[in-house]
């Protein structure tokens, strides 16, 4: 090649692909946002739900996310996927951290809660991760969930069920 000449490629080696830094939440992040977390549940829990008034006295609704209280709810191990199915079908599932106690997740099934978490469930690595976190650091964790049986039939209103709860809750 001529000394004048430019080259299209260039004569360094190719840099080797380095995986991005994993970033940890450190204790006191972890405590300060499940603190926010407990302080805003708890103002849900405590405020009373706003009341739309009707010119005709209607029938509430038995879905109502108002009248769901997930920490009121009879609760079973984290690791509920691996208990016998001795329930209904369809449900609303919350997985809460009882030593506070905080909602962490809201989910919703048309199948048995266990036939859904059996598999690959994004849940579960999310739960597992926030552990580990808690005993990384040495600190108290009780995640154990609730059900809901008591829900519609239907996908559609299931999942509006789910979301208005997710959005209540946060």
């Amino acid at each position: 090649m001529e000394p004048n000449q430019l080259s299209l490629f260039s004569n360094l080696q190719p840099e080797r692909a380095t995986r991005p830094e994993t970033l940890v939440m450190d204790a006191p992040a972890l405590m300060r946002w499940k603190s926010r977390i407990y302080d805003y549940q708890r103002r849900v829990r405590e405020s009373e739900p706003m009341q739309q008034t009707a010119l005709f006295d209607l029938t509430p609704a038995h879905c109502d996310p108002d009248s769901i209280d997930p920490f009121a709810l009879r609760l079973h191990p984290s690791e509920f996927y691996r208990l016998p199915d001795n329930d209904s079908e369809a449900c609303l599932y919350f997985v809460i951290d009882n030593t506070l106690p905080i909602l962490l997740y809201v989910g919703e099934t048309k199948r048995t809660p266990s036939q859904r978490w059996k598999g690959v469930h994004d849940a579960k690595s999310y739960i597992t991760n926030y552990i580990s976190l808690h005993r990384q650091y040495g600190l108290d964790v009780a995640v154990v969930a609730a059900f809901w049986w008591d829900v519609p039939a239907e996908t559609r209103a299931r999942q509006q069920l789910e979301l208005a709860l997710i959005q209540k809750w946060r």
